[in-house]
């Protein structure tokens, strides 16, 4: 059995024989809205606060302070992992790139990261967002390009997050194979039901583990994720 990465998702790691895989790269799926960035962010967080384990957040569509401040209004108050959970946006590469403007934009992307991998020494990183990234790096082949990042990421031993924009009343999780390379698929949904819009919450893909391809209800309470198991 590989060692697994807790989600502490109550509920999802029971699914998930414990938890996700480590070094799998996961797409974690939803439409705007169904909180992709706030379920990543808390996994490292609550595996920073209780097992101590380093990881590394990249933000391509906000600032880190816009992201901890919104994280804090969730009770994820990032102070109190400071030390293990790493945030680097956008501004610190494009900053990078004007000194290596020989350079494209995904070769000072991996130059950035490794290093600020090697300096926190992060077990588990988060992309948000994958189409983001796809964009910025201009990959005139990307499925192979996607194919040698998607190695790229599992040759630094990483258990990886990569967030994933749908578009809203489709069913496509990515439009470059993404899906097909990926070790894991976990699906964020949302249900307009009477007075409310729910959230649900579903495994479609994850190698090496026994699951169900069920949907489950999806709440928020006291600080933490939970699905709802029958």
């Amino acid at each position: 059995m590989p060692n697994r990465f807790k989600t502490y998702i109550k509920g999802l790691d029971a699914q998930l024989n414990g938890g996700i895989p480590e070094g799998h790269v996961v797409l974690l799926c939803g439409q705007p809205g169904t909180m992709k960035s706030s379920v990543a962010y808390s996994m490292m967080y609550f595996n920073a606060l209780n097992d101590k384990i380093p990881s590394v957040y990249v933000s391509l569509e906000q600032s880190s302070k816009s992201l901890r401040e919104n994280m804090a209004g969730l009770g994820l108050k990032h102070e109190e992992v400071a030390t293990l959970l790493g945030i680097q946006d956008l501004g610190m590469i494009r900053k990078k790139l004007t000194q290596l403007d020989k350079s494209t934009w995904y070769e000072v992307f991996k130059l950035t990261f490794k290093n600020f991998q090697d300096q926190w020494g992060s077990k588990v990183f988060v992309l948000d967002s994958l189409p983001i990234f796809e964009l910025m790096a201009k990959f005139k082949e990307p499925r192979e390009e996607l194919f040698h990042f998607f190695e790229w990421l599992r040759d630094l031993n990483l258990t990886s997050i990569l967030i994933t924009e749908m578009k809203q009343d489709s069913s496509l999780f990515s439009t470059h194979g993404e899906d097909f390379l990926a070790d894991g698929i976990i699906h964020l949904d949302l249900k307009r039901e009477i007075n409310a819009v729910n959230l649900y919450l579903g495994i479609m893909k994850m190698r090496k583990t026994s699951h169900k391809r069920s949907y489950f209800p999806l709440l928020f309470e006291s600080g933490q994720f939970e699905i709802v198991v029958d």
